[in-house]
């Protein structure tokens, strides 16, 4: 892979997981925020919601901006942007002003995915699509990582403030991507003129972006059903000690990066969707363990499979999307998809929160994610791919659907 290549997938890659370090941090201070801010659990929990509904508004905004003048300056800019939103979260006095930063925190997260998913991808090299798709998208898992490994080493020490200003640290990634990243090719090859010739380009697309609208909205229930309140989950529920829980948070981390990895590169040999629906049996399976385990072995086992079910799934996505995309958009409909299926789902933290106080925290996870898996998979039967599409002018278009 030319150093062009590596440097695209790198800036993508750190770009995520910075974003998803910054998201994650929240999930950890559930109770430390809603005692500093005088509110109940679920307030804070109504943040990441907020967090999540205003993505979209940062997918048009920089999506668009990506397909009109380049991936690069829209992803510098949008890197500055969340970065200094995190930094202010960590000064908030009140929770309406941390409520505020937050959904702000969502414009920067919604763009960055998309233009940061189409430079890497249109820089990539065929045969490395899958397996690099998969790396780019544990960036999330990655960043999630991350914040659990701050939960045990900042917080006890600093306290909650220097969390979010650790979120100053990511705007350092534009320097690397202004020294070190290339424009992408592809998008030089099918730059639009204008932004009404960028409408035009999705004219036509109504039935395709609805699809991966639906499928984005059920991924997004099935990452953030089985991440967002795990952690409460295992302390409120499961007893297990606050201290330990990040690191349980570290190992299920660990097992969707490899999860990512192993299915994107699976779907080079089998094709995305299948690949997909493999990923959805392996999470599926292992519910029992995940949501009813009654030791802490147990828990811990059946997190980690979880996750390389969950994001083995996921792994793939990025490349998916981008392969289904047409060329003149693709820094637009992929991301804006995403962010859409997110805003579609946004509710399901408080959803699952509801459904536990009635039903009980485990069959409340349990039965939302059952439900979740087998949707997809009747999603992905019924859907195509354009597995080894060529993002270039001139080359051979290998479709399968």
């Amino acid at each position: 892979m030319q150093s062009n290549s590596r440097h695209a997938v790198a800036a993508g890659f750190l770009g995520w997981t910075l974003d998803a370090f910054d998201f994650f941090i929240v999930v950890f201070l559930l109770d430390t925020l809603a005692l500093q801010f005088g509110v109940p659990k679920s307030r804070i929990i109504l943040t990441l919601t907020a967090t999540l509904a205003l993505r979209p508004v940062g997918a048009i905004i920089f999506g668009m901006l990506a397909d009109r003048y380049g991936r690069r300056t829209p992803l510098m800019v949008n890197v500055i942007y969340f970065s200094v939103i995190e930094l202010l979260s960590g000064f908030s006095m009140t929770f309406t002003q941390f409520l505020v930063l937050r959904a702000l925190f969502g414009i920067g997260m919604g763009g960055e995915w998309g233009v940061g998913a189409s430079l890497a991808l249109e820089n990539a090299p065929t045969k490395w699509r899958g397996v690099l798709s998969g790396i780019l998208q544990s960036g999330y898992s990655i960043g999630y990582l991350l914040a659990a490994i701050a939960t045990r080493l900042v917080l006890p020490h600093y306290g909650w403030r220097w969390m979010f200003w650790l979120g100053a640290v990511p705007a350092l990634l534009a320097l690397y991507i202004r020294t070190k990243v290339p424009e992408s090719q592809a998008w030089k090859e099918h730059r639009v003129g204008s932004f009404s010739e960028m409408l035009r380009a999705i004219q036509g697309q109504g039935r395709s972006f609805l699809y991966l609208v639906l499928l984005m909205t059920f991924m997004m229930f099935l990452s953030h059903g089985t991440q967002d309140l795990y952690p409460d989950f295992l302390k409120s529920a499961r007893g297990v000690p606050a201290t330990t829980v990040p690191y349980v948070a570290m190992l299920y981390n660990v097992g969707a990066v490899v999860g990512a990895i192993i299915f994107g590169q699976l779907s080079q040999k089998i094709g995305r969707r299948y690949s997909m629906i493999a990923a959805l049996i392996v999470s599926l399976l292992v519910i029992p363990m995940w949501a009813f385990g009654g030791s802490l072995v147990i828990l811990a086992a059946g997190a980690f499979l979880m996750q390389v079910g969950v994001q083995g799934a996921w792994g793939i996505i990025p490349i998916h999307l981008n392969e289904l995309a047409p060329d003149a958009v693709r820094g637009l409909m992929p991301g804006l998809a995403y962010q859409f299926g997110i805003l579609v789902a946004a509710p399901t933290n408080s959803i699952e929160d509801a459904l536990r106080a009635r039903f009980g925290y485990s069959w409340a996870l349990a039965g939302f994610e059952i439900f979740v898996m087998v949707a997809l998979t009747i999603i992905l039967l019924f859907g195509r791919e354009n597995h080894g599409r060529s993002f270039h002018s001139g080359d051979l278009l290998i479709e399968k659907e």
